[in-house]
């Protein structure tokens, strides 16, 4: 399910100090995936990371960005015998080609990997800062995919309610379908030259009568609409299980396409597509 969170705090402690800012986002995915991306300074918080996201999400692909600011004391160090050593390179450089180059400014040797040290001082306390930070940002972001979960489960309802009263309308006119079938066999019976033997017109409209029957589909269509209703009111992860169940539905809804023997029940069954498919595209963003 689509959604964001933002969650900053100012750190300090003695020796060390930082800003953390967490955002967080999520997607649609049918499975859950976590993606943490953090400062390598705090790179050993990601199976944590890891474990409350997973507590809180079930469903979808989050991606959590931990940006640490100013994780530096305020003391710089410089490693002198590091210096000496490059120093020492930088002579005999000079001594070799001392035609083609000039010694290096003391600028040059702090910008070298490894001279200037800025000592970070103990991680643990902004680790613990870091992880109580996401938890905010998390419930936020639980908070935000809640409200727009109630909003597709409205939309989800309504879809329900046409097509609930399509089947019920369905199974009303079921009567006057097979009427329908009953008269077109018989005025095409009526135009042949010899006339036809009662007991085999009436076995030939029981055939017809089955291969048209949409009784069964129209039960598990109902059924499955209840078992829809069932979980929108639920509080577990159901994500799935609605998606399961709709491609029941749009199962049911082709049968009923393909035995439709007049026009109407035809039209139904597109109706009852079209909104089976509206649902499906909705399903896929709940949790």
């Amino acid at each position: 399910m689509t959604a964001f969170a933002r969650r900053e705090a100012q750190c300090d402690w003695e020796g060390c100090a930082a800003k953390l800012i967490w955002e967080l986002r999520s997607v649609n995915h049918r499975y859950r995936e976590i993606q943490p991306r953090l400062p390598e300074e705090l790179r050993s918080l990601d199976p944590d990371v890891r474990e409350h996201a997973a507590q809180a999400l079930a469903r979808g692909k989050l991606e959590a960005v931990l940006y640490c600011k100013g994780l530096s004391s305020s003391e710089l160090e410089i490693d002198w015998q590091r210096v000496a050593k490059l120093a020492s390179a930088c002579d005999e450089l000079l001594e070799k080609f001392s035609n083609s180059a000039s010694p290096a400014p003391v600028t040059e040797f702090l910008r070298l990997p490894g001279v200037l040290n800025e000592p970070t001082g103990e991680l643990q306390p902004i680790k613990t800062a870091a992880l109580a930070l996401f938890d905010d940002a998390l419930a936020e972001l639980v908070e935000t995919r809640s409200r727009e979960g109630s909003k597709l489960a409205n939309l989800i309802q309504k879809r329900l309610e046409a097509t609930r009263a399509a089947v019920e309308g369905l199974h009303e006119r079921r009567s006057a379908a097979n009427q329908q079938i009953r008269e077109r066999l018989e005025a095409r019976i009526a135009n042949l030259p010899q006339p036809a033997d009662p007991g085999r017109l009436e076995q030939e409209l029981v055939y017809i009568a089955q291969r048209f029957d949409i009784d069964e589909e129209l039960d598990r269509i109902q059924a499955h609409l209840d078992e829809v209703e069932r979980l929108l009111d639920s509080q577990d992860a159901v994500g799935r299980r609605l998606d399961f169940l709709m491609q029941e539905l749009n199962r049911e809804a082709n049968t009923i396409a393909s035995k439709a023997a007049d026009s109407t029940t035809s039209n139904t069954a597109v109706d009852l597509k079209v909104w089976v498919e509206q649902m499906r595209e909705q399903v896929q963003n709940v949790e």
